[in-house]
C-alpha cells in the first residue's frame, strides 16, 4: 500500500482584474425564496470572520486571512477602512462581502464576496452581488475593483462581467490547497 502524501498541494491561480467606472443603476430584485437579510457588521468577532471565510472560501483555496494570526487580521477587519456586510438566509448566515475603503475616493475594493457552499445554486448570488456592488458605490468612489480566479465558483467571472465590472488585467499567482 502506497503513503498518502500529506503535504499540501501548491496551486496556481490566474487572476482576473476587473473594475467599474460608473455605477450600472442595474436592479436586481430580491428573490422571494429563501428569505433574506443583510446586515452590515460592527466589529465582527474574529472566530466568526473565519468561520465564514472558511465556509465560503476553503472550496475556492482562499489563502491569505487563513495564514494570519488573531490580531493581525482583527485589525484588518476591525479597521475604519474595512466594511463587512452578511447575507442570512432563513436565519442562517450564508455568505459575506468586504469592502476595503483604504483607497477612497479614487477606488473601493470588494476585497472578498462569496456564499457558503450549503447556500450556492439557490438563485440570489446576483442579487446579493448587486447588493455589494451598492454599497461600494455608496462610497462614491472613481471606481470599484474587485479581482478574480480560476480557482473561485466558475460563475464568479461572468457574474462578476454581467453585472458591468469589465477585465482591465490578468496574472498569476500560487496558494496552498486548502484541505
Amino acid at each position: 500500500m502506497a503513503a498518502r502524501n500529506s503535504s499540501p498541494k501548491i496551486l496556481t491561480a490566474h487572476v482576473t482584474h476587473l473594475e467599474m467606472r460608473a455605477p450600472t443603476h442595474r436592479h436586481v430584485p430580491m428573490p422571494s425564496r429563501p428569505r433574506l437579510a443583510v446586515m452590515r457588521v460592527e466589529m465582527m468577532p474574529v472566530a466568526f470572520y473565519r468561520y465564514l471565510y472558511e465556509q465560503v472560501g476553503k472550496p475556492h483555496h482562499w489563502y491569505l486571512r487563513r495564514v494570519m494570526n488573531d490580531a493581525d487580521l482583527a485589525a484588518i477587519i476591525h479597521a475604519d477602512t474595512t466594511e463587512i456586510s452578511v447575507v442570512y438566509a432563513n436565519g442562517s448566515p450564508a455568505g459575506f462581502f468586504e469592502l476595503d475603503c483604504a483607497r477612497k475616493p479614487e477606488e473601493v475594493e470588494l476585497a472578498y464576496f462569496g456564499l457558503c457552499r450549503d447556500f450556492t445554486g439557490m438563485g440570489f448570488g446576483k442579487w446579493f452581488l448587486a447588493t455589494a456592488i451598492d454599497a461600494a458605490w455608496a462610497h462614491e468612489p472613481a471606481k470599484v475593483t474587485v479581482h478574480t480566479n480560476t480557482l473561485d465558483h466558475p460563475a464568479a467571472l461572468p457574474m462578476y462581467q454581467k453585472l458591468g465590472f469589465e477585465p482591465v488585467g490578468t496574472s498569476e499567482e500560487t496558494v496552498t490547497e486548502w484541505r
